[in-house]
């Protein structure tokens, strides 16, 4: 970001806060050597980790198992010109521990396509970044900054 563009850097602490009040993101990955976005429900464990829930025979596990992901999550408001961006980025895997997939069919994220087979990925957040926007504030735009 630029100075006084009106975008404001958040802290990992921050950007893990946000990321629990909304409940879709969006898991970006490399498909036939190109990007490709996912829109996911998700949730977040204890220890900051990006849960996503999916059916075992889906293209995105086989995607995403082992690779460097990244996923986004957001909120904007248009009209008010105001918003924040938080990315994760980390390795990908299906969790496999017995115990851990128990616990989060209790607690993790429902998957958007239920199926007889869904299986947990876990995305490690090895790095965690985002952005704040304050009402559309900018030496350059609407408002002015102090």
């Amino acid at each position: 970001m630029y100075p006084n563009d009106g975008f404001r850097e958040l802290e990992r602490h921050e950007c893990l806060r946000l990321m629990t009040k909304v409940p879709v993101g969006r898991v970006i990955h490399t498909r036939h050597a190109l990007p490709a976005v996912l829109p996911l429900t998700f949730r977040l464990d204890y220890d900051g980790s990006v849960l996503l829930c999916t059916p075992a025979a889906s293209e995105l596990v086989r995607a995403i198992e082992g690779s460097v992901v990244a996923f986004e999550a957001d909120e904007v408001d248009a009209a008010a010109r105001s918003g924040w961006s938080v990315v994760v980025t980390g390795p990908a895997a299906v969790v496999t521990d017995p115990a851990e997939r128990d616990r989060l069919a209790r607690t993790g994220p429902p998957s958007w396509v239920p199926s007889s087979e869904e299986v947990f990925v876990r995305i490690d957040p090895e790095l965690v970044t985002g952005h704040e926007l304050v009402g559309g504030v900018s030496l350059y735009g609407a408002g002015s900054v102090t």
